[in-house]
């Protein structure tokens, strides 16, 4: 990413950290085995990414989706906010854990159609869900039942909305590199005016 960070703060390590930093990041480490770098920098604030990594468990043991169709929100939020850490990392885990199909991960990427209907009315309905600022069409819920989830659903898309924005935002505001591990599937935004903050959309 060209632009420079909005904020200063340092990345964090488990040796270097307060002892509530450490705290939450060796919790972190148990969780995801390393701490990637969006930890490092959220742990400035330990209660961000303690939070975060709260709501992203539930999120993954008690959404009631299956892992492909739970990277499908992810991703589905990641790229509405144009967040080039969390694409790049929901695509790798996408690809190397949650069996999505890579024409799946591949379509939400591009912004182009997904090819299974039943992941397309997810994608689209988590769109709506964030467009809409929790205020979707009784229609676009009707849409979303019609394509086999249910309101129960709805409630599990706002959480991974939630904790979306917790990561999406912080990675803004660092400009957080990509670790290597995430480097195979880099992905950048399109400067399509608000959805890209830089100096290229305004020039």
């Amino acid at each position: 990413m060209s632009q420079q960070p909005t904020l200063s703060l340092p990345l964090q390590t488990i040796e270097g950290g307060s002892p509530r930093a450490k705290e939450v990041l060796e919790k972190a480490l148990k969780q995801v085995g390393f701490i990637p770098n969006m930890y490092g920098y959220m742990v400035n604030s330990p209660a961000l990414l303690d939070t975060y990594l709260f709501g992203y468990n539930q999120f993954r043991t008690e959404s009631g989706l299956n892992p492909a169709e739970q990277e499908v929100v992810f991703l589905t939020i990641s790229r509405e906010n144009a967040c080039h850490y969390c694409v790049a990392a929901h695509s790798l885990i996408a690809d190397a854990f949650s069996k999505v199909p890579t024409e799946v991960t591949d379509a939400i990427r591009n912004g182009t159609d997904i090819p299974d209907a039943r992941l397309r009315a997810l994608s689209r309905f988590t769109k709506v869900l964030l467009e809409a600022r929790g205020r979707p069409c009784k229609t676009e819920v009707a849409a979303f039942i019609a394509a086999g989830y249910t309101e129960a659903h709805v409630l599990s898309i706002l959480l991974a909305i939630s904790v979306k924005t917790l990561s999406n935002y912080a990675n803004h505001l660092f400009e957080t590199p990509l670790d290597d591990m995430f480097k195979p599937r880099e992905w950048s935004p399109a400067c399509t005016g608000s959805s890209c903050g830089s100096e290229a959309c305004a020039a």
